[in-house]
């Protein structure tokens, strides 16, 4: 076995993978549930091991190098053995039931349940996505382990906050909409959240509308603002590819940014650092 076999740190591996993964160091610490700087030093470490710079460090991001993606993958399955020889004497068939509102994950779904699976290969997740109401209710009922949802009205402050979601008006680039005529919406039936809040803000704005589209969930409204039916409030992340914010464009008022709140009835350790996993990956995608 050579030195270099011997002085990699399975820990400082780990980190650096988090790292990359969530292109954060802050992100990192989350996940591991240590500081920015305790990440930092591990993976400075881990260079001096290696003789090589893994990351390049920018204001907002934090990237791979030549040489980081020539060992990410060997640093990927370093890490999974680890966790495969840790997990001989786990508990078998752990299931999290998750629910998350569908105003808040959009195409990086794949990317969050990548990261988890990553995680925690052992865990078999069970997720629900649907509207923040009703997976409240859920949680309160106790069908479902953890909701993630939209911050429903202020006489609920329970739960916690673990990011900001960003509204926008969104709408094919090519709607057409003429001066003059009411602005055509596409929105969700009540009770939703988001509508009260869009339609509040025309009216407080004097901005003349008309319900164009009605629809169940945010895919159908999606669809419906890809078609140009209308344009809709939507959270940034969930807009569908190739739309554009329409306010600057139409006159319509800024929308305010909405918590994003975790309720958790999970106790055991483990399935509790998944869940740390995947609200790291949902705020690193925050901005992008």
């Amino acid at each position: 076995m050579t030195d270099l076999m011997k002085s990699l740190d399975i820990e400082a591996v780990q980190a650096f993978v988090l790292t990359a993964d969530l292109q954060s160091f802050t992100r990192a610490a989350e996940v591991l549930d240590t500081t920015q700087s305790a990440v930092s030093v591990k993976i400075k470490r881990l260079e001096e091991a290696l003789g090589r710079k893994l990351l390049e460090r920018t204001p907002r991001r934090v990237r791979l190098s030549s040489d980081g993606s020539t060992f990410l993958d060997g640093a990927r399955m370093l890490v999974a053995a680890h966790q495969g020889a840790m997990e001989v004497f786990a508990p078998k068939q752990r299931r999290m039931l998750l629910g998350i509102s569908h105003h808040i994950v959009g195409a990086e779904l794949p990317q969050l349940l990548r990261h988890v699976g990553r995680a925690d290969p052992g865990l078999t997740l069970d997720i629900r996505v649907a509207a923040s109401r009703e997976l409240l209710a859920a949680f309160d009922d106790g069908d479902i382990d953890v909701a993630i949802v939209l911050r429903h009205d202020s006489r609920r402050q329970d739960g916690k906050v673990i990011l900001q979601e960003r509204f926008g008006w969104f709408g094919a680039p090519d709607f057409e909409h003429r001066a003059g005529e009411p602005v055509r919406i596409a929105t969700q039936p009540q009770p939703c959240s988001v509508r009260a809040m869009a339609l509040r803000s025309l009216d407080a704005s004097g901005v003349a509308w008309t319900e164009a589209f009605v629809g169940g969930g945010v895919n159908t409204i999606g669809a419906a603002v890809s078609a140009g039916l209308g344009v809709a409030a939507l959270g940034r992340r969930v807009a569908p590819r190739g739309t554009v914010d329409m306010a600057a464009r139409l006159g319509l008022p800024a929308l305010p940014a909405r918590d994003v709140v975790l309720y958790t009835h999970l106790r055991d350790a483990q399935s509790k650092a998944a869940l740390q996993s995947l609200t790291a990956a949902l705020r690193s995608t925050v901005g992008r």
